[in-house]
Order: C-alpha cells, then sequence, then structure tokens
C-alpha cells in the first residue's frame, strides 16, 4: 500500500534522477515538466477535496488526466499546444510510476494511449535579407550594452542557436582563433561545433576584453554581471526589433525567428542541408526548403 510520502519520495526521484541523470534533459524542459505535473497536483488534490500533502501515488489516475487536459483548455484556456505538451509529462511520470510499481501498470497504459489532439503548425517567421540589414542598421552603436546587444543579434543569425543554448555558452566554448568556431551544447545532450563569420568573431573578441582569460565565464552577461537567460534574450530582442519610425517588422520577432532565418539564408546560399542540419542541431528544415523552392519557381 503506497502514502502520501511514497508520493514525494518518487516525485523526487523522478525529477532528481530520471530526468536529470538518466535522460539527461535540459532545465528547460524540466522545468516544463514540473509545471505539468504541478498543475495535475493541484488539480488531482481539488478533486479528492484533500491537502496536497495528503495525495496518495493510488490517486494519479487516467481518469483524472483525462479531466485535467479537459480542465487545461476549457478553464486555464491552454492552447492545443500546451495540452500536449502537459500529457507528454504525464506520460513520462507515468511511465515511471509503472516502472516501481506494478499496480500503476494498467493506469500508465491507459494514459499512455490518451491522444495527442491535432493542433495548426506554429506560423514560422524568418527574416529577408533586407530586413536583417535593417535590424542591424537599427541597433544603437553607442548606447550602453550597445557592444553587447550588436554581438547578440550577429551571434544568433550567424549561428542559429537556440536561446537556451546562447544563455549557456561559455567562454571556454569559443575559438575565436585563425578558423574562429563554436560549441554549443543543445537538446538531448548533444554538442555541436559551428563555424563563426570573421566579423562576428572581432565581436565577441572585444567584447571578452576582461573575460577572455575566464573559461568559464558567461558570454553574454545582464547589468547585473549575471549571465543572461533565455528570457532577457528574449526582451533584448524583442525591444531591438518593436515598431520604431519607419522600421516595422511585424510581430512574432524572437530569438528563434534567427534561428530559422539563417536556416534559410544557408540554404539559398547553396549550402548542402546536412551541413545546415550539423551546424544548426537537430533541426526540421522542411519549412525552409519548401520556402527556397517556392522563391526559385
Amino acid at each position: 500500500m503506497s502514502t502520501p510520502s511514497a508520493l514525494g519520495s518518487f516525485l523526487h526521484a523522478f525529477f532528481e534522477d530520471h530526468l536529470v541523470c538518466q535522460k539527461g534533459l535540459q532545465p528547460a524542459t524540466i522545468r516544463s515538466y514540473s509545471d505539468a505535473i504541478r498543475l495535475f497536483l493541484l488539480f488531482t488534490a481539488t478533486d479528492k477535496r484533500c491537502k496536497l500533502t495528503r495525495l496518495d501515488v493510488l490517486d494519479m489516475t487516467s481518469d483524472r488526466v483525462l479531466r485535467f487536459l479537459d480542465h487545461l483548455e476549457k478553464e486555464r484556456g491552454n492552447t492545443v499546444a500546451s495540452r500536449n505538451q502537459r500529457l507528454a509529462a504525464l506520460r513520462c511520470f507515468f511511465e515511471y510510476l509503472a516502472n516501481r510499481l506494478p499496480q500503476m501498470l494498467a493506469e500508465a497504459h491507459r494514459v499512455a494511449g490518451v491522444p495527442v489532439k491535432r493542433a495548426p503548425p506554429p506560423r514560422i517567421r524568418h527574416l529577408e535579407r533586407d530586413e536583417v540589414e535593417g535590424v542591424f542598421q537599427h541597433l544603437p552603436k553607442k548606447a550602453p550594452w550597445a557592444l553587447r546587444d550588436r554581438t547578440l543579434f550577429l551571434f544568433l543569425y550567424n549561428t542559429g542557436a537556440r536561446a537556451q543554448e546562447v544563455a549557456d555558452l561559455k567562454v571556454g566554448n569559443l575559438d575565436l582563433g585563425e578558423k574562429p568556431r563554436v560549441r554549443l551544447h543543445g537538446k538531448g545532450d548533444k554538442w555541436r561545433v559551428c563555424p563563426l563569420w570573421k566579423q562576428c568573431a572581432q565581436l565577441l573578441d572585444e567584447l571578452l576584453d576582461d573575460t577572455r582569460n575566464c573559461p568559464e565565464a558567461p558570454v553574454f552577461v545582464s547589468r547585473t554581471g549575471q549571465p543572461l537567460t533565455r528570457f532577457g534574450i528574449y526582451k533584448i530582442v524583442r525591444r531591438h526589433t518593436s515598431p520604431a519610425g519607419d522600421f516595422d517588422l511585424g510581430p512574432s520577432i524572437s530569438p528563434h525567428c534567427f534561428r530559422h532565418t539563417a536556416a534559410c539564408h544557408l540554404l539559398e546560399a547553396g549550402v548542402e542541408i546536412n551541413v545546415i542540419r550539423a551546424w544548426l542541431g537537430h533541426v526540421s528544415l522542411d519549412y525552409v526548403f519548401y520556402r527556397t523552392m517556392s522563391s526559385n519557381a
């Protein structure tokens, strides 16, 4: 028979051992799983009309999962994509429980059978070359943090790196020698090497004037000297691409937009598709391939 303390032990082991050590998930993914399971536990406690600390492992049922998913869409107003993301986290947790408690196998099997809802694909935004030029023309040149922001934008465009990869970037990951390059730590705990343009390497060298001999120092820092977070990077991109005067790129400009832009422009330049995959990491290039073929038709 399980107990409330047993549920707490399973949760702790799931996050600290299974997700981190066994699966090697990135912190952002673990936070997403944590949010999903936290919401499910709160829903279950309300549904059972008990305190959160009195929940039992056997209170984790497939029926509650179904009602929780319905609650997310109808009462919390979550999108289908968010609903599917929460379901993925719960599937993983129930599978973990079933591997340790045979009595949970039937519930885990039913949760695994809950269908993922279809959702329209997200709108993928990329910038044309003249729009990229417009971004750099409108970046401040002498304002405080102007060098950091210009280097950040050029690094995003050069590498197509994800925001979290940029946030995790350390000085020791850069090689600014004769053939400049960067080692990026991406999804699935995988490393990849991406070449750097000469101009990007020069800006990085200038930016790191005081920390180039500190391998563990972050490359991009906030005004308080702390490493930029992915949310901080998003804010910087939004601040410099928001409509101003005759400069209007429209909505949805984000760090990830530069990732798609880099892929499109590399493909247009004739770079072999598998080389692009290697530089950008695991990424579907179906969109950029279709877009490039359409523009050449």
